[in-house]
């Protein structure tokens, strides 16, 4: 079948006997030709940067989210600021509290009763702040009863405090848990491809799983980025048009335990419908593909992305398999992951080849004879060489037919 699309297509086929020529090396494109910037990076990073934003109060009113944003660099430092500015900020505080109550001028007056135990200066006082926050307790400062003010600040130190620790540990734990390293273990091939499937354009790329723990609920989508121009003359950057890879049949949920190649049927609602090799070696698009599932030992959604320019999509080539049946189990090998192999591919677009393929089938309709006239010419036939009547029914072994049947 290939090869009769190959032959309505226009594709030359080899003589018989002689050695075909060796397939042609993937594309590259010429040294004078600007590389496109990408809009997604291969490790799935967006390459995007947001410029001119005026509202910057919009980010404090979501600090949390914020600061889980932030590099780990700035969270750390954020981090230890957030301690070290309320501790200076409450030992301030208790210091001057005994500088006020001139706690700190009766330091060798074993009569007064100052309002923190063995507080002689600033120091001191930071270090209380510290064990106050912390609830270290080493007991030889304390706090006593005849410092209302003192109980007071306590109170609120401790309360502060434990709003400061809830923030920050929450923070900590929440940018450590997030699952982005977990999609450094999702795997995309590093190329895509174009060849026959069931007779039909088929644009794949494959998608794999390092980790033997599975993502669940795993699903894919793919989306072409291209710039185009409306009927009206509105230029559209970096338009997205979806890539349909299963969704009407469910085949876009994946059961992710070994690498998968999935696949796009060219039609007639695809963006390549009327694209062909020639084309696509000139074509300037980018296509971003998206793996979002849930990670099995965690529960959190992870998103795994990657993207696919024109000249990194191969015509007429297929991913070479990886799984393989041993002694009990299945075993891949991921160290062909990337590998394709040239196969025989028409070179026109899709609905050319849909166009060949009803050529093809209206070529064989009138061809063959239609065996409902084949009785009619045997009994004209039969009728002719024994003199009688062409118009008389008779059986399909040449006698006459029943009365009924006249």
């Amino acid at each position: 079948m290939a090869q009769d699309n190959a032959a309505f297509c226009g594709v030359p086929e080899g003589v018989p006997g002689e050695a075909k020529p060796p397939p042609a090396p993937p594309r590259r494109r010429g040294a004078g030709t600007r590389k496109r910037q990408r809009y997604v990076e291969k490790d799935g990073k967006c390459n995007v940067q947001h410029g001119n934003v005026r509202e910057t109060y919009r980010y404090l009113t979501d600090i949390f989210t914020t600061l889980v944003d932030l590099k780990w660099r700035f969270s750390l430092l954020v981090f230890i600021l957030a301690y070290a500015v309320t501790w200076l900020f409450f030992g301030l505080i208790w210091w001057f509290i005994a500088y006020c109550r001139g706690d700190l001028d009766h330091l060798e007056d074993h009569a007064w009763t100052p309002c923190v135990n063995n507080l002689n200066g600033f120091v001191s006082a930071f270090l209380f702040s510290i064990e106050t926050e912390t609830t270290i307790g080493y007991g030889h400062r304390v706090i006593t009863d005849k410092c209302p003010e003192g109980i007071v600040l306590l109170l609120l130190q401790a309360i502060l405090g434990s709003m400061v620790n809830a923030f920050m540990v929450g923070c900590m734990f929440v940018k450590i848990s997030q699952p982005n390293k977990r999609a450094e273990t999702l795997v995309f091939s590093s190329h895509a491809v174009v060849s026959l499937r069931d007779d039909r354009l088929c644009l794949m790329f494959r998608v794999g799983d390092l980790r033997d723990s599975h993502i669940v609920e795993a699903s894919i989508r793919a989306k072409l980025i291209k710039s185009k121009q409306t009927q009206e003359g509105e230029f559209i950057p970096l338009d997205q048009t979806d890539l349909s890879v299963g969704f009407e049949t469910g085949d876009d949920r994946l059961f992710l335990v070994s690498p998968l190649i999935i696949s796009h049927e060219i039609d007639e609602r695809s963006p390549f419908w009327d694209v062909s090799r020639h084309q696509l070696e000139k074509d300037d698009f980018e296509i971003v593909v998206i793996l979002e599932g849930m990670v099995e030992a965690t529960g959190m959604t992870c998103q795994a992305r990657s993207s696919y320019l024109a000249d990194e999509v191969l015509w007429g080539h297929r991913f070479t398999p990886l799984l393989s049946l041993e002694e009990g189990f299945y075993e891949v090998d991921y160290g062909g992951f990337h590998q394709t192999v040239p196969v025989p591919t028409p070179a026109c677009s899709a609905r050319q080849l849909a166009a060949a393929a009803a050529r093809r089938d209206a070529h064989l309709y009138w061809s063959i004879p239609s065996r409902l006239d084949q009785p009619l010419e045997e009994a004209a036939a039969a009728a002719a060489a024994g003199g009688g009547d062409p118009d008389t029914p008779r059986e399909s072994n040449g006698t006459l037919a029943s009365p009924e049947a006249r």
